[in-house]
């Protein structure tokens, strides 16, 4: 059995139907108390990660299990090690954790501490683990689709800085393989697509898919401060907008960690965009 946190996520949304798929018994995990659209077969469970108390009867009977930290469990909350420690008291050979490529690029990162703290008890907990170290997510450009639908513009920072945005369906697969596959235990996988795009570019992207001409509007970096202010926190805003306007050379570079696990090249951006067009019309 195979208990999946933070299912009704991007990547979560994905991760359980590719599970079923593959003939697993599929607990589905979310602070909702109800989730409608799942494969048949899974199961949902109402619990919060962050209490491991909560999660002890999920993963009862479960061999692997996948944790997506949300919200403010990126902050806070009690120790990692009380989750891990339920999952093994319950169990689980096989755990797969989503981190982020900052906690190699920059790992003394404020913003990611809470991160490294989870994939410390990971990596001491003696049960088979992996790491996801995405980099910037496609799917970040949600932001601008309020924007683009009304106004035909996207409004961002850093207009011609490139990064290699992945699409979070591809992190998605890399879980699913790690979760069902044998071969994949003490790897960190770096997660990117296959290639590094600016946002005047993603915008490019958009204006195709929707064969109408979307503006770009770049704002300064204050501006963005001010708007990302509205629904980020403090300590967070500063060291995001460092890596969006001031990339490291290892965050500007193409991994080869999706093709290597998955046999295909990363999605594009245009491919993200095409399967999630409604949202821009």
């Amino acid at each position: 059995m195979i208990v999946v946190t933070g299912a009704t996520g991007n990547i979560g949304r994905t991760l359980v139907p590719l599970l079923a798929k593959a003939g697993e018994d599929v607990v589905a995990v979310s602070r909702r108390p109800e989730f409608e659209g799942l494969p048949a077969g899974v199961r949902h469970a109402q619990a919060d990660m962050g209490n491991s108390a909560s999660m002890r009867p999920v993963l009862e009977g479960a061999d692997a299990l996948f944790l997506l930290l949300g919200g403010e469990l990126n902050g806070h909350g009690e120790s990692p090690n009380a989750l891990v420690d339920a999952a093994l008291d319950a169990g689980v050979k096989r755990i797969v954790l989503v981190s982020s490529q900052i906690n190699s690029t920059r790992p003394e990162a404020l913003s990611h501490a809470r991160l490294r703290e989870f994939e410390a008890a990971v990596r001491a907990s003696g049960a088979g683990f992996t790491i996801l170290r995405p980099g910037g997510f496609a799917s970040n450009a949600f932001a601008w689709a309020d924007s683009v639908r009304t106004k035909r513009t996207v409004f961002a920072p850093f207009g011609d800085v490139v990064l290699p945005v992945i699409d979070p369906a591809d992190i998605a697969a890399v879980a699913a393989a790690a979760l069902h596959e044998d071969g994949h235990a003490g790897h960190t996988y770096e997660l990117t697509g296959p290639e590094a795009l600016s946002p005047r570019r993603q915008t490019a992207a958009i204006s195709r898919a929707l064969g109408e001409e979307v503006a770009f509007v770049e704002l300064s970096r204050e501006e963005a401060r001010g708007h990302m202010a509205r629904f980020m926190p403090e300590a967070v805003i500063d060291g995001t907008l460092d890596i969006l306007g001031v990339p490291l050379p290892a965050e500007q570079t193409i991994s080869p960690d999706v093709e290597n696990v998955l046999g295909r090249p990363a999605g594009s951006f245009d491919e993200w965009v095409a399967r999630n067009l409604p949202a821009f019309r």
